[in-house]
């Protein structure tokens, strides 16, 4: 559990295991060495960082528990990375949209910057998983990413765009469960999403 009694984070991250840093460098304290520990190098965040990204954590586990611990120690830079367990295991489309847009809709407010990514072809990686249930979730993910596209759109959202970027097809970018990131695809997905948010600052200037 975060220190609530610390100054308010420059950088705050929200989500599931993804935005945990599962599958990135373990730390002597236990904690992951994820993205998010590449991303503050690269921007030279100086300030306190807090990851709220937990296992296993849905939509409605951040809109419960995450999002109002969040927003009550607003930071400049906010990252949301959730989705794929709803999409994987506890699909419900309607709830899904409507959490997805309360988070991103009550983080995107004048003078943050909201950074996210969207899904990597995650189905084409899962093991053991057959061909009607892997279409199934191909045509999950790929609706969730035109449903995220529009909220970028819509909430000027900073999208690191996972589901095309040929480098996500290369194995060594991930954990052998298919879900994670590796310890590399941590520091590649942390040094774009920097060049991403350090630009779009850049153009607010």
């Amino acid at each position: 559990m975060p220190d609530l009694k610390a100054s308010d984070s420059e950088l705050t991250v929200i989500g599931d295991s993804f935005a945990e840093g599962r599958g990135g460098a373990v730390r002597a304290d236990g904690s992951f060495a994820g993205f998010t520990t590449h991303f503050a190098q690269c921007l030279g965040v100086s300030g306190a960082v807090l990851n709220l990204g937990s296992y296993g954590a849905t939509t409605q586990d951040v809109v419960e528990r995450q999002l109002p611990l969040a927003l009550s120690r607003p930071a400049p830079l906010m990252g949301v990375i959730v989705g794929g367990n709803d999409l994987v295991t506890d699909y419900d489309g309607d709830r899904f949209r409507r959490n997805l847009t309360h988070i991103f809709s009550s983080l995107a407010q004048p003078g943050r910057l909201v950074f996210t990514t969207n899904w990597p072809r995650i189905p084409d990686r899962l093991p053991s998983l057959a061909d009607a249930a892997r279409t199934v979730l191909r045509e999950r993910f790929a609706e969730a990413n035109e449903f995220l596209d529009g909220l970028v759109l819509d909430l000027g959202l900073v999208c690191l765009d996972l589901a095309n970027a040929p480098v996500t097809a290369d194995p060594v970018m991930w954990c052998p469960d298919g879900m994670h990131p590796s310890a590399a695809g941590h520091q590649v997905i942390g040094t774009a999403l920097a060049d991403l948010v350090d630009e779009a600052r850049s153009a607010l200037i």
